[in-house]
């Protein structure tokens, strides 16, 4: 089934079904944790059509390809790789807020709300009129129609929804509006003379990406391209929020640099690293950034022959264009936790969260895959590129491969042997201390994936660039 899934991706790189013949995949097939959806098959998928894709980049330099592989079972550990960090071998926390979740409400249905973020929780407490207490938000959510409860706390700047279920979410108007789109745009959208990659000894040796995206989906993206010997620079501000064992958990491989936005002495800094930069990765509402000049048009012409990639959650179309939204919000809205709760009851009544962070993890994997592709046009076409994503795009893909029957969900462990993790894993020093990780996922012949750099503390480094890696 992953070779079926992996067909789906091909035509974004403008393949034909022989290129299927140079991934080798092993590690059985799904399902591999409690899930009737194909996720483990999917991250084994995306990942494949990553590593072709960087096979091509690793063509571009030497004239030759590589061989690439991809264990499916190790794919599907990294979709929760933030679970199975150490620092200095004790467990990192990975605990969410405490009224984060699902509630049931007035007309019998149930609600989430995503409160992991502090101005989203204090827009949902503010919206329920109670204090962050577990027992009062389910009291007070209990006094709520659910559709109600969601349209008031978008209202108020929060995130969380309704509990859908997918024959619902099939007839929504924001399900009609991204129907027609593909998984994934990659379009030119301005002209520059071709560029060839600078001299190194990588697929993505002196190829500069700045990282601007935060939580999961993004992060991961560039974490990945990272792996390939890519120069990233994450950049984030004091003000904005963050989930700190994520950032451990996304970090490898980058530089780590603040600059608040709001400020024009800022902006201008940012400005000169986008002059000097490859790839630009930002996960922002649409018309955000286009708001403060960093549209993909306006960096296209700052830099010409960039790469924009832009993730969003809801997609760039339709109602919900603008809204807010994570993984689990996606899960939530699209019908994947009722159907969750349905086939594998939790220890309480009620919808389930797929047991990884499978769309995040999954749309980071072809934001990489996406970017590496439009960076190989740009090599022998030239032009600014844009590759435009988003999570409920994601979803809607990950559905489309089907669930596998329940007479097959019988059984299924939900963990894997601490022998796979211990095989999967290395050991990272960083200025917090000796953090155990994944190791990368993917298998190349002649460049296995590494991170050179640690993860560090958000603003560790100056917003400079160094010298291009080789």
């Amino acid at each position: 089934m992953a070779n079926e899934i992996l067909r789906t991706l091909l035509p974004f790189a403008g393949w034909t079904d022989e290129r299927m013949n140079e991934l080798s995949v092993t590690g059985g097939t799904d399902p591999i944790l409690p899930t009737s959806f194909r996720i483990g098959e999917s991250s084994a998928a995306a990942l494949g059509a990553l590593g072709l894709a960087v096979s091509d980049l690793w063509e571009t330099r030497t004239g030759r390809r590589q061989e690439v592989s991809v264990d499916t079972r190790r794919a599907t550990a990294s979709l929760r790789s933030g679970k199975y960090m150490q620092m200095d071998d004790a467990g990192v926390s990975t605990e969410r807020n405490t009224v984060m979740g699902v509630y049931p409400t007035k007309d019998g249905r149930w609600s989430y709300l995503h409160c992991n973020f502090p101005n989203h929780r204090a827009a949902a407490l503010s919206v329920l009129g109670v204090s962050e207490d577990r027992d009062a938000v389910t009291k007070a959510v209990a006094q709520w129609d659910a559709l109600e409860l969601e349209e008031a706390i978008i209202e108020a700047k929060g995130a969380g929804g309704m509990v859908r279920t997918m024959e619902e979410w099939s007839t929504h108007p924001q399900a009609a509006a991204i129907a027609s789109l593909p998984l994934m745009e990659i379009v030119k959208i301005a002209d520059s003379p071709p560029e060839p990659l600078s001299e190194g000894s990588r697929p993505l040796s002196g190829v500069r990406v700045l990282d601007l995206t935060r939580v999961l989906a993004g992060p991961s993206c560039a974490r990945t391209l990272a792996e390939h010997g890519a120069d990233v620079m994450k950049i984030t501000a004091a003000h904005l929020p963050n989930i700190g064992y994520q950032e451990y958990d996304t970090g490898h491989g980058k530089l780590n640099a603040q600059l608040d936005l709001r400020e024009d002495k800022n902006l201008e800094t940012l400005r000169g690293l986008v002059r000097k930069t490859d790839m630009f990765s930002q996960g922002y509402r649409p018309g955000t950034l286009g708001g403060r000049g960093l549209s993909p048009e306006e960096l296209a012409e700052l830099r010409p022959g960039i790469v924009y990639i832009s993730l969003c959650a809801f997609s760039h179309v339709g109602p919900w264009a603008s809204r807010r939204g994570f993984d689990t919000v996606v899960q939530t809205v699209s019908g994947i936790t009722s159907r969750q709760g349905d086939l594998f009851p939790g220890a309480t009544p009620g919808p389930q969260f797929y047991p990884v962070s499978a769309i995040d993890y999954l749309t980071g994997y072809l934001m990489a895959f996406g970017g590496a592709v439009a960076l190989k046009r740009r090599v022998h076409e030239g032009g600014s590129w844009l590759v435009r994503i988003s999570l409920a795009q994601v979803g809607r893909w990950l559905l489309s491969h089907g669930e596998i029957p329940e007479s097959d969900l019988k059984n299924v462990p939900d963990e894997f042997t601490p022998e796979e993790i211990a095989n999967w894993s290395t050991v990272s020093e960083t200025p917090m201390g000796k953090l155990g990780h994944l190791a990368p996922v993917l298998g190349l012949s002649e460049t296995p994936p590494r991170w050179v750099r640690p993860s560090v503390p958000l603003g560790h480094h100056d917003p400079v660039w160094p010298e291009r890696s080789k």
